[in-house]
């Protein structure tokens, strides 16, 4: 059997991406997640599903798979798993699975909004003022107006824009671990971007974010600005992450570069950096199997822009 490529996560936009750029290049694939009704199951050679990563089996039936199928990697899209993998990693290395997954303490400076804020104001990089609640931060202690999020969370759930004080202690009440934010205005951006195993740069793509669905990006366009790429290099620095991360950001009214938050993860939005030109799955696969990445590869071309469809799967 062929090497094959076990990727995580077929039911998120993210997981179908990777999925669909890996059969793109004629690779092999078997799709796993925890919802056996996912539908990038469907997209794989094979497919499995497996406990969700808190369950202690989680790992274990992942290498089960992955030896069945003839698996020498595993890409991981959904962030929650990395810990539990990057724990494992000599385990599965000792099965013949190669893992490459950030280190625990860049995942939780990312996952963690409000210490993903510390980590940035303390490296001088521009982000917006920030509270945390539970440290008994109100409303006057922010600028306005103001974004309610929870510490930690993910498609912008429970995510409120706020205009005033009373509006932020309504949301207050619907957020579990809440964060208060000074909400930006001007045009929202994501960098999709890969870092190589010595902590080096090797490229991104940045794209306006021109409509969103659930946090996922439903409408963009691919542009140039060093002011952006030099800022998230930046940032991967700051939280020390290595591999694959998604970096969101805004180019402010006032024209300045400003980082909100950082995914150590592929993002939803990945099709558009792929149609852009950047084999961004490709280069992080060969990073996975130990090789260098070539930056040459994740080169892009401003102007792509993308409108997502819904598309079904039909069954039975």
């Amino acid at each position: 059997m062929t090497d094959s490529v076990l990727v995580t996560g077929a039911g998120g936009p993210a997981g179908v991406s990777v999925l669909n750029a890996l059969l793109r290049a004629g690779t092999r694939t078997i799709a796993v997640d925890c919802d056996a009704s996912a539908a990038g199951l469907t997209l794989g050679s094979a497919s499995g599903v497996v406990p969700p990563a808190r369950d202690p089996k989680f790992v274990d039936a992942l290498c089960e798979i992955a030896v069945s199928q003839g698996a020498d990697a595993i890409v991981s899209t959904v962030a929650e798993e990395l810990p539990e993998l990057g724990t494992r990693a000599e385990d599965l290395a000792g099965e013949g699975i190669a893992v490459w997954v950030p280190s625990r303490a860049a995942v939780d400076q990312c996952c963690d909004k409000a210490v993903f804020a510390k980590v940035l104001t303390e490296a001088g990089i521009a982000t917006p003022a920030t509270g945390l609640v539970a440290s008994g931060i109100v409303a006057s202690d922010i600028s306005g107006p103001w974004i309610v999020k929870p510490r930690f969370g993910r498609g912008s759930r429970d995510v409120y824009p706020c205009d005033s004080p009373d509006e932020v202690g309504w949301a207050l009440r619907r957020v579990e671990e809440p964060i208060v934010q000074t909400r930006l205005s001007g045009r929202e951006f994501t960098v999709d971007a890969l870092v190589d195993r010595q902590g080096l740069f090797a490229g991104g793509v940045p794209r306006w974010r021109l409509e969103t669905r659930g946090g996922i990006s439903t409408k963009g366009e691919t542009f140039a600005d060093d002011r952006v790429l030099t800022g998230v290099a930046a940032v991967l620095d700051a939280v020390g992450l290595r591999g694959v991360a998604c970096v969101q950001g805004f180019v402010t009214d006032e024209d300045q570069v400003v980082f909100v938050e950082c995914n150590p993860r592929f993002s939803g939005g990945l099709p558009l950096s792929l149609a852009a030109g950047a084999d961004l799955v490709g280069e992080y696969l060969r990073g996975v199997r130990g090789l260098p990445i070539r930056s040459s590869r994740l080169g892009y071309r401003p102007g792509v822009r993308m409108s997502r469809l819904f598309c079904e799967v039909f069954q039975g």
